[in-house]
C-alpha cells in the first residue's frame, strides 16, 4: 500500500507545511521584538494558551483523519465522504464554544495563570489573547480540512495552504507592525486574516468532488450518531491528553514567570528554535496516521507492523539531523532576537537540553504514540501521558524551578525526565503488540508481539 515512493510524496510536503507552520510563529515572534521584551513575554505567555487550544482541534481533526483514512484503507469511499462531513460540523460546534468561553473568562484567566507578571506584559498578552480568539473557529476548521487531505494521502494542498498563510502573514505584520505601529494588536490580527483566508480555501477545494474525499460526496448530510462518536473516540481522549500536556506546559511557564522577564522571554526563543529542530519528527507523526490508519481500514496486520517499524525508523534519523543541525546554527540564528543578552545566554542552554535529549526520546515520545491511535489504542497512551505529566514534570519541575532555585532549566530538566517515562511506556506497548487488540478486523492476532 506504500512503496517509498508513496512515502515519500506523502511525507516531503508534510515536511514543507510543519516548517511552514512554525515560521507564523517565528515571524511574530521575531517582529513583535522591537515593540520590546514586555511584548515579547507577553506574545509568548498567550501562545501557551493558544497551543492548548490548538491542539484541541488538531486531537478533534486527528479524530477524523484516523476515521477517513481506516474507511479508506477499507474502500468504504462513501462512508469515509460522509466522515468528512461530521468532522467539520464537530470542530465547528466546539470551536465556536471555546471562543466564546475564552472571550468570556480572559482577563481572569491571563491573571490566574500568570498573575505574578508585570503590568506591561499583561497589558500585552491580553491585547494578543482578545484579538486571537477570533482565529480559533477558522483555525479548527483549517485543521480539519488539512488532516482529511492528508488521512487521503495528499499533502501537497495542505502544505501550499500553509505557504499561502505565511505570506498573507508576513504582508498583515508588515503592515500591522511596523506601517499602522499596532505591535502586539497588529500580529494577532495578521494572524486572525491568514488563518481566516486558509479555512476558507480548504474548504472550498474540499467542496470539489474530483478528490477522493469531498464534502459533496457521500450521502446526503445530516449529524450522524454513529460516525461522530467514532471521532470522538479518538478525539476525545487525545484532545484531552494534548489539552492536559500544554496546561501543564503553561503552569510551568507560570512557574518560570516567578524569576522575571529575562527567564520568560529566554523560554519563548527556546520553544520556537525548539519547534523548528522538531519540524520532521511532527511531519512523520502526521503521516503516521494516514499509513497505519489505512493499513488497519485494510485488516493488513503484517503491514501495520512492518511500517510501524519503518516509520519510526526514518523518524530517529531525520530528527537526529534536524536537532544536531539546530544546535549548530542556534548562536547565529540567536542574533536575530532584539532582547537582553542574558536572555540569549539562557535561552542557548535551554535550546541544547531540549534538542541534545530530543536524539534519542523524542520520536518514541511524539511520533510513536500515533501508532497506537492510528490503530484506536487510544486510553492507553492518553493515561501514560497525564501520568508522566503530573508527576515528573510538573512535581519535579516544580522541585527542580521553584524548590532548588533552578528557575527554566530546572523546568528543561523535569520535560527530559518527562519524555522518558513517555518513551519507555510507549515502546513497551509497541513492542507487547497490545495495541492492535482495539484495531478493527485485527482482534484475534493481537496477542503476538513485534
Amino acid at each position: 500500500m506504500f512503496p517509498n515512493s508513496a512515502l515519500k510524496k506523502l511525507i516531503w510536503p508534510l515536511v514543507l507545511e510543519q516548517v511552514l507552520a512554525i515560521t507564523v510563529g517565528l515571524a511574530d515572534t521575531i517582529m513583535v521584538s522591537s515593540c520590546g521584551e514586555a511584548a515579547v513575554s507577553g506574545v509568548s505567555l498567550v501562545d501557551m494558551i493558544n497551543v492548548l487550544i490548538i491542539n484541541i482541534f488538531a486531537a478533534l481533526a486527528t479524530g477524523g483523519a484516523v476515521v477517513v483514512a481506516q474507511l479508506l484503507g477499507a474502500r468504504d469511499n462513501k462512508r469515509a465522504c460522509d466522515a468528512a462531513k461530521q468532522l467539520y460540523l464537530v470542530v465547528t460546534v466546539i470551536s465556536l464554544a471555546i471562543s466564546a468561553l475564552i472571550m468570556a473568562f480572559r482577563e481572569p484567566l491571563l491573571r490566574l495563570l500568570f498573575g505574578t507578571i508585570s503590568d506591561s506584559v499583561m497589558q500585552s498578552a491580553l491585547t494578543y489573547l482578545t484579538v486571537s480568539v477570533f482565529s480559533y473557529p477558522v483555525l479548527a476548521i483549517y485543521n480539519a480540512g488539512a488532516a482529511l487531505f492528508r488521512a487521503q494521502g495528499n499533502s501537497r494542498v495542505s502544505m501550499l495552504i500553509a505557504g499561502l498563510i505565511n505570506i498573507v502573514n508576513l504582508i498583515g505584520n508588515s503592515i500591522m507592525i511596523f506601517g499602522l505601529k499596532w505591535g502586539v494588536a497588529g500580529a494577532a490580527t495578521s494572524s486572525v486574516i491568514s488563518r481566516g483566508t486558509a479555512a476558507v480555501v480548504i474548504t472550498i477545494l474540499l467542496l470539489n468532488p474530483e478528490h477522493t474525499v469531498s464534502l459533496r460526496g457521500g450521502s446526503r448530510f445530516r449529524p450522524d450518531g454513529g460516525l461522530i462518536g467514532r471521532i470522538l473516540q479518538i478525539g476525545v481522549p487525545n484532545g484531552l491528553e494534548n489539552s492536559l500536556f500544554q496546561l501543564g506546559r503553561v503552569l510551568v511557564v507560570s512557574m518560570i514567570a516567578l524569576f522575571g522577564t529575562t527567564q520568560i522571554t529566554a523560554n519563548a526563543l527556546a520553544n520556537n528554535l525548539d519547534a523548528v529542530a522538531v519540524i520532521p519528527g511532527q511531519a512523520m507523526s502526521l503521516a503516521i496516521i494516514t499509513v497505519i490508519g489505512q493499513c488497519i481500514g485494510a485488516g493488513d496486520e503484517a503491514q501495520c507492523r512492518f511500517m510501524a517499524k519503518k516509520l519510526m525508523k526514518i523518524t530517529y534519523a531525520v530528527t537526529a539531523l534536524t536537532c544536531i543541525t539546530t544546535i549548530a546554527l542556534t548562536p547565529l540564528i540567536l542574533k536575530v532576537y532584539s532582547v537582553s543578552p542574558e536572555a540569549l545566554a539562557l535561552g542557548f542552554i535551554l535550546i541544547t537540553i531540549h534538542n541534545g535529549c530530543a536524539i534519542v526520546l523524542w520520536p518514541a515520545s511524539f511520533a510513536l504514540p500515533n501508532i497506537l491511535r492510528a490503530a484506536n489504542d487510544v486510553r492507553y497512551p492518553m493515561l501514560c501521558s497525564i501520568a508522566s505529566m503530573v508527576l515528573i514534570r510538573l512535581a519535579a519541575g516544580y522541585l527542580l524551578a521553584v524548590h532548588f532555585g533552578m528557575g527554566a532549566i530546572g523546568i528543561w530538566i523535569a520535560m527530559v525526565g518527562d519524555w522518558m517515562c513517555r518513551a519507555i511506556c510507549f515502546a513497551a506497548r509497541l513492542i507487547s503488540g497490545k495495541w492492535l487488540k482495539y484495531a478493527p478486523g485485527l482482534r484475534v492476532v493481537a496477542n503476538r508481539k513485534m
